[in-house]
């Protein structure tokens, strides 16, 4: 078993704090990852349990009033990414290249993550919020081919796009990540 000594420092006194991680060694968020699992499980949960409510209760393409003139709730698949993008396209070209770009995106989120110091709480949150989003929908993806989305929000006759719980978790968290770009609190 290998044992460490104490830090001596500049005034020779001895510090017992951890020594110094080697070169190449993976950062730690200051945050942990706790806070992250939280934060993303709970999108993740949210977002899966909310599809599965309106797989259940909702026929294809059926759609409820909420607030008229504003909000429905229709259940939809989306075989493309966002606003449809490549939904024409090959099922197999297209669930690769989703599939690929999100493993991509969730792998730099929790590089950047790790390496988010404590004092940028807001950044971290942003950051567990944008990979339990695509997480949620990465689970679509895998299982269906596409992605389940139920909330229609329109004014008249002009539609946004319908979206979900994971769509909504990726948005917040990249409008916090952008917010912080924009007013320059980005961590070294």
């Amino acid at each position: 078993m290998k044992t460490t000594k104490p830090e001596t420092t500049a005034s020779g006194n001895r510090s017992d704090a951890p020594a110094k991680k080697a070169a190449g060694e993976a950062l730690i968020s200051s945050m942990g990852f706790k806070p992250f699992a939280v934060i993303a499980g709970l999108v993740v949960v949210l977002d899966q349990t909310t599809k599965l409510l309106v797989m259940v209760k909702m026929p294809l393409y059926h759609s409820i009033t909420v607030i008229q003139g504003f909000f429905n709730l229709t259940y939809i698949r989306n075989p493309g990414g966002a606003f449809g993008f490549m939904a024409a396209g090959s099922q197999g070209t297209r669930n690769l290249l989703f599939v690929g770009v999100s493993a991509i995106a969730m792998g730099l989120i929790v590089y950047f993550y790790r390496s988010t110091p404590k004092t940028y709480p807001y950044l971290a949150s942003a950051l567990a919020m944008i990979f339990g989003g695509a997480l949620g929908n990465l689970i679509d993806r895998l299982r269906f081919g596409e992605v389940v989305d139920f909330l229609d929000v329109y004014v008249g006759a002009y539609h946004w796009p319908a979206f979900n719980v994971a769509d909504s978790g990726i948005t917040v968290g990249i409008t916090i990540f952008i917010a912080h770009l924009v007013l320059g609190k980005m961590p070294n």
